[in-house]
């Protein structure tokens, strides 16, 4: 009984460590501004892996929806922890700025 006791909770911590996919979202922006903003959110023991390309490209068709041409990030990400607890953060969201390019078309 001890030793699958063990088995499973080191089969855990190992599991719990590994890298996930995820994907960014659009959770803001400004069509005045011409501005996207794109998230993710990951766990404790998440090793997040984000393709910044796929990123780009939904904040592009977010601008063109819009009228913009195209979009850029801005550069750089900001980290907020979003859930707490007693053992420190739990959850973590990040956030990417990218500035629509282009002339607005009206």
């Amino acid at each position: 009984m001890r030793k699958t006791l063990l088995v499973l909770l080191a089969s855990t911590l190992i599991l719990s460590g590994c890298a996930t996919k995820k994907q960014l979202v659009p959770t803001g922006g400004s069509k005045a501004d011409g501005t996207v903003r794109m998230s993710y959110s990951y766990g404790m023991f998440e090793q997040p892996v984000v393709d910044p390309q796929q990123g780009l490209a939904d904040a592009k068709t977010r601008c063109s929806a819009w009228g913009y041409s195209g979009a850029e990030a801005f550069g750089g990400s900001t980290s907020v922890c979003s859930q707490m607890s007693s053992s420190g953060c739990t959850m973590t969201t990040v956030t990417t700025e990218y500035q629509c390019t282009g002339d607005l078309k009206k």
